[in-house]
């Protein structure tokens, strides 16, 4: 099983990294790009997208299947 999935950023763009899978080799000019990529591999993989700001801290978190909490919605 895949490791959650980040955007971060990466020599002057963004890089999408899985979890314990060391660095990316997957970079980006836009952030819009690197969310839209990673979205789509977090839905696959049905773990949770985290989406750090240009800071390096967590902005957004999206769960796809993986979610510890029992809410409906």
């Amino acid at each position: 099983m895949a490791g959650n999935i980040h955007v971060v950023p990466a020599d002057g763009g963004w890089a999408v990294e899985v979890e314990g899978g060391g660095r990316s080799n997957v970079h980006y000019t836009a952030q819009a790009d690197a969310i839209q990529s990673a979205t789509e591999a977090a839905k696959l993989a049905k773990v949770e997208l985290i989406i750090h700001g240009p800071d390096g801290q967590i902005r957004e978190r999206n769960s796809f299947g993986n979610d510890p909490r029992d809410i409906k919605g």
